[in-house]
């Protein structure tokens, strides 16, 4: 099958180690940003459209498996095989709370008003945190049937779904009643669940398949085989025309939405990819793998040639937007020639 040939991706260095997770803000007055999760224990904020490196979170002792923004990229969370999730100020790079727990934190997601914070883990437990009162007991749901891999808010914060990394399915949880509504059946645990911008589909990635679930009825709208087992798909926010998908054959595939068709696929990894993620506006799409590096795939051509961009990828333009942006968020405790990629010391999970 003859293939369109991807633009050469923007690559980020920075990590000494796998990277884990992908988390694009929605567009602010600013721009858009992108945060990373990584096993070297800290994640990292991006301008989103141009991969150009903001700051690093110093803090978490152990792997970051999850990370997240608020609606306004003003504050940032993660979870980490520390036991602990954090809560950041993302102007000032800024530690503003540690959530305590009993084992490895493999989820965090902020909900939609921004005043909740929903982890889970190897507890098995569902913790509702009150960012106002950030030293409150958390809220505890604890009927998950096995370790918790993937949490999301649906339906303005009325609900939460969760997927497990030794169970099959996605449940979704009234948060009123605390209790299991609805079961989105799967084969194989699901690695990846995501809430489309418009709130109208699910897409979630199990074993080799990638399936789409009517967010509202949570009927299965699509489902597709793929050729490998893959860990991550999202799909495309503003169309919907499209969707991608990468896992364990070291590359990131297009897809049609609506008949499964592949009609892209970007080589350029060195490990399996574990995560994906399209950029708000769809225009361009980040994956992350386990060679440590985070690459960023335009979707449609490139408005310049090759020989106009620079030698990492990034135009003189699109660094003039980012040195833009890092003067607005001063604070980071990382100096800007500092190299996170030297960081050894890192402890996994």
């Amino acid at each position: 099958m003859d293939k369109k040939k991807a633009a050469a991706p923007l690559v980020c260095h920075g990590h000494s180690r796998p990277v884990v997770d992908l988390f694009y803000s929605p567009v602010t007055p600013d721009g858009y940003f992108l945060i990373s999760a990584s096993k070297d224990s800290t994640p990292m904020l991006r301008n989103g459209e141009t991969g150009d490196w903001i700051g690093t979170f110093e803090g978490h002792k152990g792997a970051v498996w999850s990370c997240c923004l608020d609606v306004n990229a003003l504050r940032a969370a993660s979870g980490s095989a520390d036991f602990t999730a954090k809560l950041w100020d993302a102007l000032t790079g800024d530690e503003l709370h540690s959530f305590e727990h009993k084992h490895i934190v493999r989820a965090c997601a902020f909900s939609e008003d921004t005043h909740l914070l929903l982890t889970g883990g190897v507890e098995k437990i569902l913790r509702i945190f009150d960012l106002n009162r950030p030293d409150a007991p958390p809220r505890e749901v604890d009927k998950s049937p096995g370790s918790v891999r993937t949490v999301a808010w649906v339906h303005s914060d009325q609900t939460i779904l969760s997927s497990c990394s030794d169970v099959g399915g996605v449940r979704l949880w009234d948060l009123r009643s605390g209790n299991i509504v609805q079961t989105l059946e799967t084969k194989s645990p699901v690695t990846s669940a995501e809430v489309s911008q418009d709130g109208r589909y699910i897409t979630t990635a199990d074993g080799s398949t990638v399936k789409f679930w009517d967010a509202n009825h949570f009927g299965l709208v699509k489902s597709y085989d793929m050729h490998c087992n893959v860990e991550s798909a999202s799909l495309e926010p503003k169309s919907g025309n499209k969707f991608i998908a990468g896992g364990e054959d070291l590359w990131v595939h297009v897809f049609d939405f609506h008949t499964g068709e592949e009609i892209g696929c970007n080589k350029g990894h060195h490990g399996p990819v574990h995560c994906v993620r399209f950029s708000p506006g769809g225009e361009s799409y980040a994956s992350g793998s386990e060679d440590g590096t985070i690459r960023l795939w335009q979707t449609g051509p490139l408005p310049l040639s090759e020989n106009d961009a620079s030698a990492n990828g990034v135009t003189e333009k699109s660094n003039a937007a980012a040195d833009e942006v890092a003067h607005k968020i001063e604070g980071f405790h990382i100096d800007k020639e500092e190299k996170a990629g030297e960081k050894e010391d890192a402890t996994d999970a």
